[in-house]
């Protein structure tokens, strides 16, 4: 379109004044549609963002409904909006745009539940959006609350323009992603009692981000994998007695032994199809001597722990390169003039997706090696397959990464951590997370304090999504913008 506008304004024979003239006539409309729908996308942001979605105190099935409502008021018939909740405070959202039904749905997926925020802790109120020094600050300001209020803003975008996709849209925004072992978990709960409503070729989803270096976007992933979460406690049970007795086999110093030999204790590395094809192009962007450790990686020399070490000491590699167990949490004793009746640890482990969980149950009772020290399974593994590598996702990705960022490059990865894409994995619903969000890693606060992120790069997310969705979801080339 601005193209086409400044043709028609640099032609030989109109003077500089009408040439200006015709430019500011034809670009004014656009300012404030596009102030407009950025606008609305911030005030459903701040709305989704301003509830309170912690376990402990707050309600998803509100947040789900005050979308729902959002939705409504847009114009999507009541039909085509579901409120779905599966208890007290825990509800889901699904909505459909309909398609031509030329192909299979495509579903887009985020969670509006989040981690557990303390007023004492946190610098600012987190449940109250500031947007300070071009940062946007609040819990759940990322994670997972920025895909969801894109994608409803969007679909919003969608149907006031008339676009019909040939295929349906459905969004589901779904409670208790963020709880390892929840019965209300909504993706799974949808799956198992509204399996139609969200059934789909493929999803977008969140596990995938952009990275930042030196404050510019570096690279792009597209999440095509994650590791299987299992805990494990480490129990010892002994008969106690008085402290005084002084005995040096109590069930502490027991513990304390099984958790030294637990640190000394490294899983074997191994790639798969994904991780080896996301050192294969990390690759080129690393200095020695990562370097050279990841080309001894990828040519299966493993075995010299210091040549891993450029590897093992980056979290971001470390997580993907090998099943990890680390303790977590810590219980014993019942009273302080009292040896321990039992002590226990929680052994949290992130699995590869293509190791046998009971193989690592095995591996950590070997290790171990006291039979008074029980390694027993909390839960029950959710096992999930990585999505194949799906031409049609890759490309469309990275067509608009060149275009909205130059020169960064679009990788495959697996996450260290679990999303909703696990259960939808298993039901044979391919998942990509992917949201063109560039933040600062670790420095972001997801999970932690003063959870933040750049405004100009959530706008810059939307308008990704936006595209990516219509271009996955439309045959030809799509509307511009």
């Amino acid at each position: 379109m601005m193209r086409r506008i400044l043709r028609l304004a640099s032609g030989s024979g109109l003077s500089t004044v009408l040439r200006l003239a015709i430019v500011l006539l034809l670009i004014a409309p656009l300012v404030p549609e596009t102030a407009a729908a950025q606008q609305a996308f911030r005030d459903i942001y701040q709305e989704l963002v301003e509830i309170n979605t912690t376990d402990s105190t707050g309600d998803t099935l509100r947040a789900a409904e005050a979308m729902a409502a959002r939705l409504k008021a847009g114009g999507f018939p009541a039909a085509d909006i579901q409120v779905i909740s599966s208890g007290p405070r825990k509800g889901n959202l699904v909505a459909r745009l309909h398609g031509t039904g030329a192909r299979k749905p495509i579903l887009l997926i985020a969670h509006i539940d989040v981690v557990e925020a303390k007023r004492e802790d946190w610098n600012f109120d987190p449940f109250k959006l500031q947007e300070v020094d071009g940062q946007f600050r609040a819990r759940g300001s990322i994670d997972d609350k920025a895909m969801a209020s894109i994608f409803v803003a969007n679909l919003l975008e969608y149907l006031k323009e008339g676009f019909k996709p040939d295929r349906d849209i459905i969004l589901a925004l779904t409670t208790d992603e963020e709880l390892s072992d929840s019965p209300h978990d909504g993706a799974h709960y949808l799956l198992d009692h509204h399996h139609e409503l969200i059934d789909a070729e493929l999803a977008i989803n969140e596990g995938g981000a952009g990275a930042m270096r030196d404050g510019k976007p570096a690279q792009l992933s597209v999440q095509h994998a994650e590791k299987v979460y299992q805990t494990y406690v480490l129990e010892v049970t002994d008969r106690g007695g008085h402290s005084a007795s002084g005995r040096r086999d109590n069930g502490i110093y027991r513990l304390a032994d099984a958790l030294r030999q637990l640190s000394q204790f490294d899983f074997p590395i191994r790639l798969n199809a994904i991780t080896k094809a996301f050192f294969e192009r990390v690759v080129a962007f690393e200095k020695q001597p990562t370097v050279g450790a990841i080309e001894a990686m990828l040519a299966g020399r493993t075995e010299d722990a210091a040549a891993m070490m450029p590897l093992t000491t980056r979290p971001e590699y470390n997580a993907v390169i090998w099943t990890t167990c680390v303790p977590t949490q810590l219980e014993a004793g019942h009273a302080e003039n009292a040896l321990p009746q039992t002590a226990r640890a929680t052994i949290n482990c992130r699995i590869l997706p293509d190791q046998e969980v009971a193989e690592v149950q095995r591996m950590l009772e070997r290790v171990i090696a006291d039979d008074k020290v029980k390694v027993v399974p909390k839960g029950r593994a959710v096992l999930s397959p990585a999505s194949p590598i799906n031409p049609e996702v890759m490309r469309a990705v990275e067509a608009l990464t060149g275009e909205m960022w130059p020169g960064v490059p679009v990788i495959p990865t697996m996450s260290g951590g679990y999303t909703d894409s696990r259960w939808l994995r298993n039901a044979g619903i391919p998942s990509y997370g992917v949201s063109g969000l560039f933040t600062d890693g670790a420095n972001s606060g997801v999970h932690g304090l003063n959870e933040h992120v750049g405004v100009k790069e959530l706008y810059r997310s939307k308008e990704f999504l936006y595209r990516l969705v219509k271009t996955l979801a439309a045959p030809g080339p799509t509307s511009a913008r």
